[in-house]
This record gives structure tokens, sequence and C-alpha cells, in this order.
């Protein structure tokens, strides 16, 4: 479906996954990865078929390292506006796209990766992940979005803690303070490889570590299709209008958004989908 060189989509019937393909730079978005990135999800916007979107990274090491430091450290401020631009399109685009989008938070989910995080409907965490905004420590302020959403998150005073310190969180400490709604870790169920009898042997730690991490991984994205698919169960205009308000909830005030919810509830009725499911409801209920 995709011949993209950073972004893969991969199809899951009525949910789809895109990953950014970037390893080797832990996943850090250059401008082509956010031009690729724009592109993919102009691709799954225009797709009826799909239903639900999951946003990860490549690898097991970072969801996404965010800004391209090795791009951003020889440029002006004018390209620097530029970059900032393009990034904050690519998300708000993300935020805006009529279908729910998951983040499977695998690893790293700093900066620029933090914020993409956030602009997703919901962020399901593996147990390794790391988040924050360390932007301040390179001597550069949160561009990308992350003083506007992180304090919508967590509240502004954990938000300047964040940002002021520029420290990464934990995914648990992440779960405590509401930056995730789920954390993925490894239970006694699955299969994990044997340990390492010889301390000494570091090859073979590193590679249990290694499968390890793929095991989870796995785990991480399980995790986000089954939410996915229970989201897909439900009635398709009513799950986009649904986000539709609780985005406009956030930058409105309570009476706009309550006349607001009474269109989109009425505009529903419209549906041929919603009088089958009140139907089928309402025959469930009499045998």
């Amino acid at each position: 479906m995709s011949t993209m060189k950073y972004i893969q989509i991969e199809p899951l019937g009525d949910v789809c996954l895109l990953r950014i393909n970037r390893p080797e730079a832990l996943n850090a978005m250059n401008t082509d990865v956010i031009a690729e990135l724009s592109r993919s999800i102009d691709i799954v916007g225009f797709d009826d078929s799909i239903r639900v979107v999951i946003i990860t990274g490549s690898g097991e090491k970072s969801f996404c390292a965010g800004a391209d430091i090795a791009y951003m450290v020889n440029i002006d401020p004018m390209k620097a506006e530029k970059y900032a631009t393009s990034a904050q399109a690519v998300l708000n685009k993300i935020e805006k796209l009529d279908k729910p989008v998951i983040a499977a938070v695998n690893g790293f989910a700093l900066g620029g990766g933090c914020e993409l995080s956030m602009v997703c409907d919901m962020r399901i965490a593996s147990s390794n992940a790391k988040m924050g905004q360390p932007e301040v420590t390179i001597g550069i302020p949160p561009g990308w979005g992350g003083t506007q959403r992180l304090v919508k998150l967590v509240g502004p005073a954990k938000a300047k803690e964040l940002i002021f310190t520029g420290k990464m969180i934990s995914a648990q400490e992440a779960y405590e303070i509401g930056l995730v709604n789920k954390v993925v870790s490894l239970g006694n169920e699955d299969q994990l490889p044997p340990e390492i009898d010889d301390k000494s042997d570091l090859k073979k730690e590193k590679e249990r570590a290694a499968e390890i991490a793929k095991i989870l991984n796995k785990k991480l994205i399980n995790e986000c299709i089954t939410l996915a698919k229970e989201i897909t169960k439900n009635g398709f205009t009513a799950v986009k209008v649904s986000k539709i308000l609780i985005n406009k909830a956030l930058d409105t005030d309570l009476d706009t958004g309550l006349r607001l919810e009474i269109y989109g509830w009425a505009l529903c009725f419209a549906h041929e989908d919603r009088q089958k499911m009140m139907s089928a409801f309402l025959n469930k209920s009499k045998k």
C-alpha cells in the first residue's frame, strides 16, 4: 500500500498501523519524515475502510526521538520557523483526523516524539517507555505543541516541572500523571527466553534483553489493536462526531460546547447505521 521510505502503512482490516521507520536515528523526524507522515495521514484519512489508526515507531528502542538535532544544530531562525511550522501542521492534521488515533509508545517518546503522542487520542505505553520534553537541555523550548498540549493533559504545575527540568519520566509515572492511558508490561503468561546462568556472558545477556523487548513490543501492538477493535464495533459516525466534540470542549465555553453537542447528536440521526444499531439493541433486549 505504501512505497514511502520513512513511513510504513500496514492495513489490518478496519485498523491501520502507521510505523515511523527510521530506527538508525531512533525514529527522529527530519523534514522528509514530516512530509511522508503528512502524506500517510492523507492516505488513511481518505480511506473509508479504515476506522482507527495506530501510530508507532520501528524497532523496540524508540517511538519517536522527536526533532532531528543533527539537522537543527546549524539552522538559522528562518529555517527553524519553517521546520516547526511543518511539524505543527502534520501534528494538527493528526489531532483533527476524523478517526481515532492511538499512539503505541514503544521506548523513547521525547520532545517532538512526546508531542506526536499527545496529538493522538489515546496513548498506550510499553513498560520500558521513556517520555519527556527535554528541549531546554539543548537550549530551546518545546516547539511542536508541547507547551500547549502538555498543560491540558497533566495540568500547569506538572507541565512546568517536566518542561523546565527537561527530565525523562518512566511509563509508570506517565500513567500516574495522566499522560498515558495504560502501561503494557510482561506478565507470567508471557513466554520469556531462559535466563542466562553465566552472568559474565554479555552477548547472551544482550540477546535475551533484545528478545524480551520484542515480546513486549508485540504485546503493546496487540493491546492497541484490541483497543482499536473495541472502537470499530461502534457506530463510525458516532465515534467521529464524538472526537470532534471532545476536541472542541478543550477550547470553547460550556454553553457553546453543549449546543455543539446537541447538533452533533442530532446529526447522527440522519445515518442509517444508527437506526440499525438501535433496532438491533431493541430486538436483543426483547429476547
